[in-house]
């Protein structure tokens, strides 16, 4: 078969168009490289444990096995990928402990997000279980919209939304379901 001058020009300008595609390929994945920007934390650190003082007394202890840094990109932060314990202590030395599966802590917010199986633990034996809690370090507030469960010697209480002090003594709780005991 004889192929007619139409076809030869239609496959002389599809070879012509693979090749710059194929070509130019290429040329775009090495510019969109360099357009990128790595995005790694500037300090990386194993089995963290730091101690946060005041006066010479503790006022706090950090325990978690991975610390990633992220300090100079825009909004810096510091992240635990793998979980934390935090033990504060108050002015009379009782204890709390913090637990969570996934920690990270905004440095210019000072807010620090708790996330996965929650837990707060005080030595008064109160104790507070969510999936996700916020700490908003300058007014010593935590918060959170999830689900929750609260209990104390009291009782416990469920509920969906709950805001409180550091040190309990003031509670607001959104919708609660339980028994709750209050002084007469």
């Amino acid at each position: 078969m004889f192929l007619f001058k139409k076809d030869k020009f239609y496959i002389v300008v599809m070879a012509v168009a693979v090749t710059l595609f194929f070509g130019c390929e290429s040329n775009f994945k090495n510019v969109q490289q360099s357009n990128i920007a790595e995005f790694k934390p500037t300090g990386d650190a194993d089995d963290v444990n730091l101690k946060y003082t005041d006066s010479g007394y503790i006022k706090a202890e950090l325990v978690s096995s991975k610390m990633l840094d992220y300090a100079v990109v825009d909004f810096p932060f510091t992240e635990f990928p793998k979980g934390v314990v935090v033990t504060v202590y108050d002015k009379k030395g009782k204890k709390t402990r913090i637990t969570s599966n996934y920690a990270i802590s905004y440095k210019r917010t000072n807010i620090i997000d708790l996330q996965g199986k929650v837990k707060i633990v005080s030595q008064d034996g109160q104790m507070l279980e969510t999936e996700q809690l916020y700490y908003d370090q300058k007014n010593e507030w935590f918060f959170t919209e999830k689900k929750y469960k609260f209990t104390d010697l009291k009782g416990s209480s469920n509920g969906q939304g709950i805001d409180f002090s550091k040190d309990f003594k003031v509670i607001n709780s959104q919708r609660i379901t339980g028994e709750v005991l209050t002084a007469e």
